[in-house]
């Protein structure tokens, strides 16, 4: 009987073990040669999924928003305002080593799209739509809370989304970047301090 392959699965190996070379060695180390040797794979196997460097580099970029995505979707929300808030936000910051992966590996890549090359203009298509949709998670948690009567009066949503985003993207750098200073439990405690100031309560 012949052998039956999952082939998302197989992509998602691939682009996984780039992921590793990314981390340790930098997306210059990056190949079809050296992402095949790293999932234990043949250069030939790799260029069925993965034609070139430039797809296997998109597709991998891909699946981090998409792991990203997913996390957040699958949120449970309970709790008051503030607490659903917060299960929703943390999603998006590395507080444990499977975001602190996810956002390594798209730190490199965000650092990699200010190139001129093939790959990076590829890069570059998928920042905008993944940067919008953390606005658009930032400002969908703060009508939720609006809608809950959670906030204050007169807040303008827009201007706290925008805040907020910036907030979060700094909150991650942080986490990812000063592990003694930026901890899962200070990072939690800024945003919760953040959304308080937001709230209606004194």
């Amino acid at each position: 009987m012949p052998k039956i392959v999952d082939h998302d699965a197989r992509r998602e190996e691939i682009a996984q073990a780039l992921w590793r070379i990314v981390r340790r060695d930098g997306i210059p180390a990056v190949s079809v040669r050296t992402v095949a040797a790293e999932a234990g794979s043949s250069p030939g196997a790799v260029r069925y999924y993965f034609p070139d460097q430039a797809g296997l580099l998109s597709f991998a970029m891909e699946l981090v928003s998409r792991r990203v995505t997913e996390r957040v979707s699958a949120v449970e929300p309970s709790g008051p305002p503030s607490s659903w808030a917060m299960q929703y936000l943390e999603e998006v910051i590395p507080l444990d080593e499977e975001r602190r992966v996810e956002f390594d590996v798209w730190l490199a890549f965000v650092a990699q799209a200010s190139a001129h090359n093939e790959a990076s203009t590829l890069l570059r298509e998928h920042l905008t739509p993944v940067h919008e949709s953390l606005r658009g998670l930032c400002a969908s948690v703060l009508t939720g809370m609006a809608e809950a009567g959670a906030l204050r009066e007169g807040l303008d949503l827009d201007a706290e989304a925008d805040r907020l985003h910036a907030l979060i993207d700094g909150l991650s750098l942080h986490a990812a970047t000063q592990h003694t200073r930026a901890t899962p439990a200070r990072v939690r405690a800024i945003l919760k301090s953040h959304l308080a100031e937001l709230t209606s309560q004194p």
